[in-house]
């Protein structure tokens, strides 16, 4: 494992990241860790869009236990989604809305085929916000989601957004606890996940840095992290964690659903959580509309990608690096973790920076990757 020492330690000293701690693991326990630029195994990360698979095993645990359907109307659980128009075009500064004929599912949500897309990927989403005053779906406002449109219907294509907010509040309708709760006693205490919260007091003393990419190739600190104490918390971007933690989950999935004897979902439902629940729709590229957050998206470019419940799926081998049907995610800091259920393996690669899949940053994680297979 050497090979990823020195992937992690030069990804830091070629200036690609300012800081990273990565490690790898098999259901069995964890088989490397390394840190540079000042982090530890310990350090606490804002993992953002890697909250968005705790959220989507939440509603998978109502669904093993027979409460939901993958299938369910999210207007039967949550009637306020049937008050989202659909955004079809502009005339002039002023919207036209219409009511979508296809019905969200479960499926459609966790799927990210529901319709409502993130504003940093689709130019029409910000304009409708600031048309609307429509607070973003990160501050934690209600009203962020009473008032985000959708932009296609349910069920018709790939579009990535705030699904996994209204999935996590779906599950606090069905369950009747709050989602941090829920999660807590669900999935985090059960499976050892100590360092993974809502509220970051406690361990601010541990919270890496977070930082931006300057126009010089350098690094500038940045503040940003998710709001304390929201109206609610959004299981698409709430949680902090570290690689430890989170390597736990990954563990829990490589292990059908059980880790160190306490089991979170049956093996038939982590099939389920796995599977490719897209229907015929295929990810497509991500273009940017706010380049100083996020960078183009196409992570295997010319190879399809599926999404189950849980995670994003490529469909073929990834040459040099992961399996056909592995599966796996990322956060907006450029925190990513992936599952090969074939290689048997999981690895998270952790760090804070500015934006998400910027070249630097992708040359880190891809190199990181890279070091893993030739290592196995």
């Amino acid at each position: 494992m050497n090979g990823l020492d020195v992937a992690l330690t030069q990804a830091v000293e070629r200036g690609d990241v300012p800081h990273a701690v990565a490690m790898t693991g098999t259901a069995r326990g964890i088989t490397w860790s390394g840190a540079a630029g000042g982090t530890g195994a310990g350090s606490v990360f804002r993992i953002y869009s890697m909250t968005k698979a705790i959220g989507a095993l939440a509603a998978m645990i109502l669904i093993d236990r027979g409460q939901l359907s993958l299938d369910t109307p999210v207007a039967e659980v949550l009637p306020e989604w049937d008050s989202l128009p659909l955004l079809t075009g502009w005339e002039g500064e002023t919207p036209i809305l219409s009511r979508p004929r296809n019905r969200a599912t479960i499926r459609h949500l966790a799927t990210h085929r529901a319709g409502v897309e993130y504003d940093m990927w689709n130019a029409d989403v910000r304009a409708y916000a600031k048309h609307a005053g429509v607070p973003r779906a990160g501050t934690g406002r209600l009203s962020a989601l009473a008032g985000h449109p959708l932009t296609f219907e349910p069920g018709t294509r790939w579009g990535y957004g705030i699904s996994s907010d209204w999935l996590g509040r779906l599950v606090e309708r069905v369950d009747g606890r709050r989602i941090d709760r829920f999660c807590a006693e669900e999935i985090l205490e059960p499976l050892g996940m100590g360092d993974t919260v809502f509220e970051i007091e406690g361990r601010a003393h541990r919270l890496a840095p977070v930082f931006r990419r300057t126009a010089d190739g350098g690094f500038e600190a940045l503040e940003l992290a998710p709001p304390s104490e929201p109206e609610f918390y959004g299981m698409g971007h709430a949680l902090y964690s570290t690689a430890p933690d989170y390597m736990r989950f990954l563990r829990m999935i490589l292990n059908g659903g059980e880790l160190d004897g306490s089991r979170v979902l049956s093996p038939q439902a982590v099939e389920t959580f796995c599977a490719d629940q897209m229907e015929g729709v295929t990810v497509q590229k991500m273009h940017s509309v706010m380049p100083w957050m996020t960078a183009d998206v196409d992570l295997f470019p010319g190879l399809p990608a599926t999404h189950s419940v849980g995670f994003m799926r490529v469909e073929a081998d990834v040459p040099g690096k992961r399996s056909a049907g592995s599966l796996g995610w990322a956060g907006i800091c450029n925190t990513h973790y992936w599952i090969d259920p074939a290689r048997g393996i999981a690895a998270v690669f952790m760090t804070q920076l500015l934006p998400f899949v910027e070249p630097g940053a992708w040359r880190a994680y891809d190199g990181f990757e890279r070091a893993v297979y030739a290592a196995i």
